[in-house]
């Protein structure tokens, strides 16, 4: 378990804009950045970067954080372990104590699978090298292929042994559990049979990372001709795999994609090895499988741009085509390039320099409806029905670009290359576009300060409420208001002064529970009792600051809820400042405090005046006046609080 001073150490140094930007592609929009969400397919930009409460949040699908959460959702990680992710980044030494028995029972299954996952890739890439069969079959592959010796390292490829089971043998040795093994694909066990059967045993390895870098699967390609046998077996899905959700080489590919603004897209393990190596590493693999909407979110979060580079086989070419509309519907910019005949980039690449390649790419790569028209075009000859299919089949490409210049410029462009009015193509694209549903504007920033220029409007608070709805808890709203001031002050100290007796010297969580004590109450919603509680707990250690600490909580939860409450009718100001100035702003701050206490406690007079009053109903319609009498008395009391409290709210009094 990392100490606290160390926590804190970490979530000082780490800025919301340096963790985000690695995954995501930022601009600036006012004082804050902007950019698409990584946590669902977002078509225009709704997440939020505020580097001036770094904090970030997404206005679609409300996740969102501090960079510790962010890392936790972004990573799949704990708490602890996403502290230990930034603290690698940020070159900070991590001060542990040993963990209990509970906190190692409490690691997670998806942990424990990435961990072994990490093992794993180690040990293929150790038989690669140092076993002799590895050397003699694995590494003279990879020699064939032109991979060099740091090629091979940097991508950690490997090699599994012949033997059945030599990696589940030596996971057991090192401590991995079976069941690990089983549920990552790595060993697979068959009925009858005491010991499991390495998945991968007999060909070279491709280990498949995620964004970040962890390995979240493997490839394997047999080498010996085998007609029974798959040329490539693939990890099976698993907690931590969904091969809808991975690119090959994304990892490696990332910083080159954001330097370039370009990704290019290719089929192959080996297409994205041999480009690499000739310098061009802004490259990712679909490995064979149809696009999906989470690999083209991968992408469209790092670049607008992606070219599909392809080796001439037409049949291939046309079954592809299916999948690119994802990519026109996201609304980026697509372009194919073809190959020279019997090429493909893995074999393109390791016959030309750099130099070459990229001026092939340059020179050849075409915008994808014109490719697709030009491709069709040739296809369908003169033959007016297969021109008819033709048309109706780019009109479904363009209709499902969002962009309405784009698509009037591909209609005037297309238009010419089918030798078809531009007005035939607008009513098709109507008509295809009839259905649609239009897509909604981008939503507005919610991180601009209260002083935010004309032109940026303050959105309402569209984050889903964390706790039960106001049915249940009638006085939520009164209760989130007095829990703002202990999320932006709470360990400020009040009535610092020599006659505020037994106040002198508290901090706000403290006087805020006091203040409810004294009445008998407490916070009805558990959520916000439990952060309430929280506070008081921590706001008399040194350097503990309430936000910082509820932002970084290992609840998530307890995170979201925190950046959802940090609005800004509570300026920043020094409770230890002695001007003027400084003096009047927590004079303010005070007597504000006091009216929303004094409002939360009018709130729960209310509702006993209400309820004493159906009672006495009650009671009058049994006939026991007695009892309503007593009840009468108890109202009188009740209504006489309500008058106190009101004048201190300022409120014009209503006795009914």
């Amino acid at each position: 378990m990392i100490d606290q001073a160390t926590v804190n150490k970490i979530i000082d140094a780490a800025t919301i804009t340096d963790v985000v930007s690695e995954v995501v592609t930022l601009r600036r929009r006012g004082v804050n950045l902007i950019g698409l969400c990584p946590f669902h397919p977002d078509k225009t930009p709704s997440f939020y970067v505020s580097p001036a409460k770094n904090i970030c949040k997404c206005f679609s699908c409300g996740e969102g954080g501090d960079p510790v959460h962010f890392v936790m959702k972004h990573e799949q990680l704990s708490f602890y372990d996403a502290l230990r992710f930034l603290a690698k980044k940020y070159h900070i030494d991590v001060e542990e104590r040993q963990l209990t028995d509970e906190e190692m029972l409490a690691q997670g299954d998806r942990e424990s699978m990435f961990i072994l996952n990490s093992w794993a890739q180690k040990h293929f890439t150790s038989r690669l090298f140092e076993h002799e069969e590895g050397r003699n079959i694995g590494l003279s592959y990879f020699n064939e292929r032109g991979f060099r010796e740091e090629t091979v390292r940097k991508f950690q490829l490997g090699y599994s042994l012949e033997k059945r089971n030599d990696l589940y043998q030596e996971a057991l040795k090192s401590g991995y559990q079976r069941n690990f093994l089983e549920k990552t694909g790595l060993v697979a066990f068959y009925e009858n049979e005491t010991a499991g059967s390495d998945r991968f045993r007999g060909r070279v390895i491709f280990p498949v990372h995620t964004i970040s870098g962890k390995v979240v699967a493997f490839g394997g390609r047999i080498l010996k001709k085998n007609d029974k046998t798959a040329k490539y077996v693939n990890s099976p899905e698993s907690e931590i795999y969904h091969k809808s959700h991975e690119l090959y080489g994304i990892y490696f590919a990332r910083e080159a994609i954001r330097k370039e603004n370009k990704c290019y897209l290719v089929e192959g393990y080996t297409d994205v090895i041999s480009m690499h190596q000739v310098g061009v590493e802004n490259v990712v693999a679909s490995c064979g499988t149809a696009l999906t909407q989470g690999q083209i979110h991968l992408i469209h979060r790092l670049t607008n741009n992606i070219s599909i580079l392809y080796d001439g086989d037409s049949a291939g070419i046309k079954a592809a085509l299916r999948g690119i509309d994802l990519f026109l519907e996201a609304g980026m910019n697509v372009k194919v390039l073809l190959l020279p005949d019997g090429e493909d980039p893995d074999s393109y690449a390791r016959k030309n320099s750099s130099f070459a390649f990229t001026l092939y790419i340059q020179q050849h790569e075409t915008d994808f409806i014109r490719f697709k028209t030009q491709l069709l075009l040739d296809e369908a000859g003169d033959d007016p029905i297969k021109r008819a299919t033709l048309v109706s089949d780019i009109i479904r490409s363009i209709a499902v670009i969002p962009d309405n210049i784009i698509r009037a410029e591909y209609i005037r462009v297309c238009s010419r290359q089918m030798e078809v009015t531009e007005q035939v193509l607008l009513d098709a694209l109507n008509k295809a576009r009839g259905n649609r549903q239009k897509p909604l504007p981008p939503k507005p920033d919610a991180f601009v300060a209260a002083g935010r220029p004309d032109d940026v409007p303050l959105p309402p608070d569209v984050a889903p409420p964390v706790v039960s709805r106001k049915e249940v808890f009638p006085y939520k709203a009164y209760e989130e208001i007095l829990l703002r001031y202990i999320v932006h002050h709470g360990e400020h100290v009040l009535f610092d002064g020599a006659d505020d007796g037994e106040y002198s010297g508290v901090r706000v969580a403290e006087y805020i529970q006091m203040e409810l004590q004294d009445d008998g109450l407490t916070f009805s919603v558990p959520f916000y009792k439990n952060m309430l509680n929280e506070a008081v707990a921590h706001s008399r250690e040194p350097d503990f600051t309430a936000t910082r600490y509820f932002l970084a909580h290992p609840d998530p939860e307890i995170s979201r809820e925190t950046i959802r409450l940090m609005d800004d009718r509570f300026p920043p100001f020094r409770f230890d400042a002695e001007d003027g100035k400084a003096l009047k702003q927590k004079e303010v701050f005070e007597q504000a405090l006091r009216r929303d206490l004094f409002a939360l406690k009018e709130a729960y007079v209310r509702q006993q005046i209400r309820d004493v009053k159906n009672k006495i109903k009650g009671l009058q319609a049994e006939g026991k006046i007695d009892e309503a009498l007593e009840l009468m008395r108890e109202q009188t009391r009740l209504n006489e609080i309500k008058m106190l409290l009101s004048k201190e709210l300022g409120e014009r009094i209503v006795l009914n």
